[in-house]
């Protein structure tokens, strides 16, 4: 079971200001450190055996990995994908922002989509990124279900180590890296200054997500048991774990119809 400790992102009455701040932040340092550059190939393997094209990213919050990612598979596989940003509060500057950068080949859904029960207009293979943790064991299953139910391909991604390590390098790292680049975040946002530096909430709120997140961070086995869990033999599935540059754990799961 998972614990009950709450995350601030996850939390419909914090507000957009700080939701925002912490989304921008976690892109920004995601893409710049390029942290989910080992599961390329396995996203790439995915795309190839479902025959897709399109991504559509569930739980982008700011755009996270999604950015590096579509250059990863640009330029290291030759592989063009088309990758659709959504989420339950969608943070549109930073979409509109990255849509810009990325010239039309990361689009976005401006209206609010559920995890566990997607658009059906939302076509392509789905990803999760930084995000699966967020989901009670109840809640997972829905969202494993839903890609079932709809026929698409599957793959989850959740970079971190549950020991103690990493959390005192969340302490230790995270308020550093807010101090010197917040300024460097891009859309840039007066309000993101008032709450990092005078007010230090989006700080706060993160450092606070980040410890609880680690607590919360499924293991390949138990990804596999929530997904055999579901009543339909027509796909496969694989777990596992890849180490990064930095010696970070990142887990996964796949999915795709047979």
């Amino acid at each position: 079971m998972k614990n009950r400790l709450f995350e601030f992102e996850d939390q419909a009455w914090l507000p957009a200001s700080i939701r925002e701040g912490m989304t921008d932040y976690l892109r920004f340092i995601l893409n710049s450190g390029n942290f989910y550059e080992p599961v390329s190939p396995l996203l790439l393997q995915l795309l190839q055996h479902t025959r897709a094209h399109n991504i559509i990213d569930l739980c982008s919050g700011g755009g996270g990995t999604i950015q590096q990612i579509q250059k990863n598979l640009e330029q290291q596989y030759s592989r063009q994908v088309t990758f659709t940003l959504t989420d339950k509060f969608p943070n549109i500057p930073a979409y509109e922002f990255i849509q810009q950068q990325a010239g039309g080949k990361i689009n976005y859904c401006s209206t609010p989509v559920n995890a566990v029960s997607v658009n059906a207009g939302l076509k392509g293979v789905r990803t999760i990124f930084s995000a699966f943790h967020h989901f009670d064991e109840a809640t997972a299953t829905d969202v494993i279900q839903d890609a079932v139910r709809a026929r698409e391909g599957i793959a989850v991604f959740d970079g971190g180590d549950r020991n103690m390590f990493f959390v005192i390098a969340i302490l230790l790292l995270h308020p550093i890296a807010f101090m010197l680049f917040t300024p460097f975040f891009r859309p840039f946002k007066w309000n993101r200054i008032l709450f990092t530096y005078i007010i230090p909430l989006i700080p706060f709120c993160t450092v606070w997500d980040g410890i609880v997140s680690v607590t919360r961070l499924y293991q390949p086995k138990q990804l596999l048991q929530i997904a055999r869990s579901i009543s339909d033999t027509g796909y496969t599935w694989q777990a596992g774990k890849v180490k990064n540059k930095y010696g970070m754990q990142i887990t996964y799961l796949l999915g795709s119809p047979l």
